[in-house]
């Protein structure tokens, strides 16, 4: 069994602080209870229910498999984006949706225009490794990823293997900022939890170059 570090565990009853994180050539920063607790709980159910989430298929190995999780793109008009072959093409921000980027855009000083909404409906779904490096995200993307529902494990390793993994502990309402060159040397997931049976919604706010 891998030994992984642990870098964060919220308490129930902590409130708002901000942890930074010392990993050679990333930048992050784990805003914890933006959205206290029941907030966070409540926004995870609407945004089940309101969103248009699909379920992605994906090619590997010249078989076809079901995404384990569902998902959703929601932005400003011409903010298409493309991951792993799929296409995916804006939908108009919904109320919910546009209540939460504001709050974001404070958070992170960046004006975001789309959003991948991914839903884990329980601890079967995950996300394999990854980095969000798409040509249209920039070299130095702000990724700002918000956490609602069920906390799970955010692991996180270097492309070059050079360290060790480690684990970010995400609770419903926290929301955790990537800068700089995280994506161009660093890679995350979201791993299978035998102890997870509630759903968790995860937005990661973006920036996408549009074409003039």
């Amino acid at each position: 069994m891998k030994n992984y570090r642990s870098l964060s565990q919220e308490s129930l009853f902590q409130g708002p602080s901000i942890e930074d994180f010392e990993l050679p050539g990333a930048d992050l920063s784990l805003h914890k209870s933006v959205w206290a607790k029941p907030q966070g709980d409540q926004l995870c159910q609407e945004l089940v229910e309101e969103l248009d989430w699909s379920q992605d298929k994906i090619s590997m190995f010249g078989q076809v498999h079901n995404v384990p999780r569902l998902n959703a793109w929601y932005g400003d008009p011409n903010c298409s984006y493309s991951w792993s072959g799929i296409q995916m093409n804006p939908t108009e921000w919904t109320p919910t949706l546009s209540n939460i980027r504001r709050r974001v855009i404070d958070l992170a000083g960046e004006e975001f225009n789309s959003v991948l909404a991914n839903l884990y409906r329980d601890g079967s779904d995950k996300v394999d490794w990854h980095a969000d490096d798409e040509q249209v995200l920039g070299l130095t993307p702000v990724i700002a990823s918000v956490s609602f529902g069920a906390s799970r494990k955010f692991r996180m390793r270097r492309k070059d293997r050079s360290l060790m993994p480690t684990d970010i502990v995400l609770n419903s309402g926290d929301v955790l900022i990537m800068r700089g060159s995280t994506q161009q040397l660093w890679e995350h997931g979201v791993p299978r939890s035998k102890v997870v049976k509630e759903p968790r919604v995860n937005l990661t706010f973006r920036k996408v170059r549009v074409a003039a």
